[in-house]
């Protein structure tokens, strides 16, 4: 018997097992359905797409996407202590100011910058007010950024765009985030720093909290209308379960949070019944509002070979092993630009992502040479989809519709910011670097050309959220609490509850939500909302 059951040791659900083991009367078990952390590709920067299609990687695909040529997509999730921020690109963008002002009462912008202080541990910047600095995240800089990255920021200058003195930093007076600034990363002296090194690792001995990896959670456990613990299969194939006397905290991502609800009865009673699943409690927006950023691109050889191509080379080798910098210690994604679609909007709706090195296939498909990827990415998408259940088997992975274009927008957005993108690529500043064209592999130039081209090789940012979205209507799954709407003791504590999704990457507000969450956690419990400032406390 434990006081709280979490399930899914990824970003949300280490921050929830450091935050409530603090205290030490508190007995806390973390679930797990993958393994050790302990694998070097975890550890450099630039090799995370080598932990794609492993044992590390939840490896889901889409159902056939009819607006993007019918293609059944790739979607990577972190499968190991750390979740996804152990096989991410280390992107540390927090959102606008807008993205949190329009999530509802209790969730603004103000309310929600004391726990990103919390979190964080920012060092290389000036900008104190902007960051916190005794967090137990660290955030850098790239150590050793790419001669190509600096011509980039001068192919941004020459196309308009502003430098931003930091990525996270609202304007002032008011916020302005059009503009362009090197990624802070989340690293530590060159090495990857996900949630499990700065949560988990540090209060693994604490003898009140049980870590099982492994583990695979089937169902919750319910006693009538109240959350009582989780059943799951170990690593041997057995069933075993864990009992929760206070609450149960489901942390398992946008995908397994609300497939872990539907298989244990609470959702939509129509797909229930349709795979058998007695209803416990019915609540039909489980699985619904999926949002996820669509990014495409333009990939082009690079002349000079100075690319992040070279980085698995002898001398890059011995240079990351000795000292934690050169090539592997790029997060690859080395920069960022906000830019809006069209003149007059309040808030930019497409990002600018630049690596040094062609990024094709996610990272799958091995470069016909040096080259240079210049990304753009949709970040307030219309087009909404939903997470099914494929059958009542817990082993088999859900229905994933995203239903990508459904909105005729987005694809009139994403065209827009192709061109804007093309711009940077022909720039004088970038001239010495850019070479034929890769993917595509011939110029593109009409808009119907460029459609095609979307259609055919637009691709996700990883970065899936709102299914099990918070709200009070009758289509919201959590309350602003994250409790489950009907069932006492559970709450949804990840990416799923965010009711739009944000205008920045999703690591650093999950990590937010699973702080204010814990905070929620406490306070029911009638702890102090603060227990301990530092992690390993």
């Amino acid at each position: 018997m434990y006081d709280y059951v979490i399930v899914g040791a990824g970003s949300a659900g280490c921050v929830l097992a450091n935050r409530l083991s603090a205290d030490p009367a508190c007995r806390v078990a973390l679930v797990e359905a993958g393994g050790s952390d302990r694998k070097m590709e975890i550890r450099i920067p630039a090799a995370f797409s080598k932990l794609f299609k492993t044992a590390y990687d939840w490896d889901f695909s889409t159902t056939p996407q009819a607006g993007m040529a019918g293609r059944s997509m790739y979607w990577p999730r972190g499968r190991t202590l750390g979740g996804s921020s152990s096989i991410n690109a280390q992107m540390w963008v927090r959102g606008f100011k807008a993205d949190y002002d329009g999530w509802g009462p209790g969730w603004t912008y103000a309310d929600v910058l004391p726990s990103f202080h919390r979190i964080e541990r920012r060092v290389g910047s000036n900008h104190d007010q902007v960051y916190g600095t005794n967090g137990p995240l660290w955030i850098e800089e790239v150590p050793d950024p790419s001669p190509v990255t600096t011509a980039f920021f001068a192919a941004c200058a020459e196309v308009g765009l502003r430098r931003l003195t930091e990525l996270n930093a609202p304007g002032l007076p008011a916020p302005d985030y059009a503009g362009y600034a090197p990624t802070p990363v989340t690293q530590h002296r060159g090495r990857r720093w996900s949630a499990a090194d700065a949560y988990l690792h540090p209060v693994r001995r604490r003898p009140n909290l049980h870590l099982v990896t492994g583990g695979h959670a089937t169902r919750l456990l319910l006693d009538g209308d109240r959350a009582t613990g989780v059943q799951y299969i170990d690593a041997t194939g057995a069933p075993q379960r864990l009992d929760a006397r206070r609450e149960v905290l489901l942390a398992a991502g946008a995908i397994g949070s609300p497939q872990l609800l539907m298989l244990s009865g609470i959702g939509d009673p129509a797909h229930l019944a349709g795979h058998g699943i007695e209803v416990q409690h019915a609540l039909p927006g489980v699985g619904r509002n999926l949002q996820d950023h669509l990014a495409a691109g333009w990939i082009v050889h690079c002349p000079v070979p100075v690319t992040l191509v070279a980085a698995e080379s002898a001398w890059q080798l011995v240079k990351y092993l000795l000292f934690r910098r050169g090539m592997l210690a790029s997060n690859v994604a080395e920069a960022v630009a906000f830019f809006p679609s069209t003149p007059g909007l309040a808030e930019p709706d497409l990002e600018i992502i630049f690596a040094p090195v062609p990024f094709l296939d996610h990272g799958q498909t091995m470069p016909p040479g040096h080259g240079i990827t210049v990304g753009v990415i949709l970040l307030q998408p219309e087009s909404h989809g939903r997470i099914t259940l494929a059958s009542a088997d817990p082993a088999a992975a859900p229905v994933i519709d995203p239903a990508y274009f459904t909105a005729e927008a987005d694809i009139q957005r994403l065209v827009a910011g192709m061109r804007f993108a093309r711009r940077i690529v022909d720039s004088e500043a970038l001239r010495p670097y850019v070479g034929a064209p890769m993917r595509p592999d011939r110029q593109v130039t009409s808009d119907e050309e460029l459609v095609q081209f979307l259609r055919q090789w637009s691709e996700t940012l990883y970065h899936p959220v709102g299914t099990c979205r918070m709200g009070t209507d009758e289509l919201a799954v959590v309350d602003a609490e994250l409790r489950v709407h009907g069932v006492r003791g559970l709450r949804v504590v990840d990416a799923s509850v965010m009711p739009r999704i944000i205008r920045g990457h999703t690591h650093a507000p999950t990590l937010m939500i699973a702080e204010r969450a814990a905070g929620f956690v406490r306070a029911a419990a009638g702890v102090a909302p603060r227990v301990a400032d530092s992690p390993t406390s």
